[in-house]
């Protein structure tokens, strides 16, 4: 019988500094690969949680491993099951952070759909967005795939505007210059599936 994969929590920060160590990479080096200062690397990695997707994208990319590997807490081989209560329970938010840019107190909540999946090649999450949530435009390699569960957000894609209702979808590649951002005055919850190339 399978069960459901622990949802634990993960100290991201510390991961980042095992994963640069054991690639022989020096602080000052890792920032200069994904072009932020040498202090903000090490707030990155003295904090325990999530900075968001974007800076967690440069970093694996410039280790060269999976967006995956700093976010899964189970190693088990199975698949990773998350029940809809698991999204509403304590502890069930992988951050309060930024989608792109990574600001920790920017207000907006993302979880992990499949922490316990292994040599995964794609990252689930579901996000909740609120009002006042403000991205910066952001640019890195991959894909990404949204379907809006809850209230409105709008997508920002290169010169074009798309505003996306519960039921909507959008697939773009995220090399073009894009923005994600609640589109009205109540809270926005959205399923985004993510796939950066290692």
């Amino acid at each position: 019988m399978m069960t459901d994969s622990a949802q634990s929590t993960t100290h991201i920060g510390q991961k980042i500094t095992a994963l640069r160590e054991a690639h022989d990479v020096s602080q000052e080096e890792l920032a200069q690969r994904v072009g932020c200062s040498v202090e903000e690397m090490a707030l990155i990695e003295a904090t325990p949680t999530a900075s968001g997707l974007a800076p967690l994208i440069k970093i694996t990319s410039a280790l060269g491993v999976r967006l995956g590997t700093l976010l899964d807490d189970d190693k088990g081989m199975g698949p990773a099951i998350t029940r809809a209560s698991d999204l509403e329970g304590a502890g069930a938010r992988s951050s309060r952070a930024s989608l792109e840019t990574g600001t920790v107190d920017a207000p907006l909540e993302f979880f992990s759909l499949a922490q316990g999946k292994v040599s995964r090649h794609m990252d689930p999450f579901v996000i909740d967005i609120t009002p006042q949530t403000k991205e910066d435009i952001s640019s890195h390699e991959g894909e990404e795939f949204i379907y809006v569960l809850s209230g409105k957000v709008e997508i920002a894609y290169g010169k074009d505007t798309f505003v996306l209702e519960p039921g909507d979808s959008i697939y773009y590649d995220s090399i073009v210059p894009h923005q994600v951002r609640n589109g009205h005055e109540g809270p926005s919850r959205i399923l985004a599936c993510v796939y950066t190339p290692v």
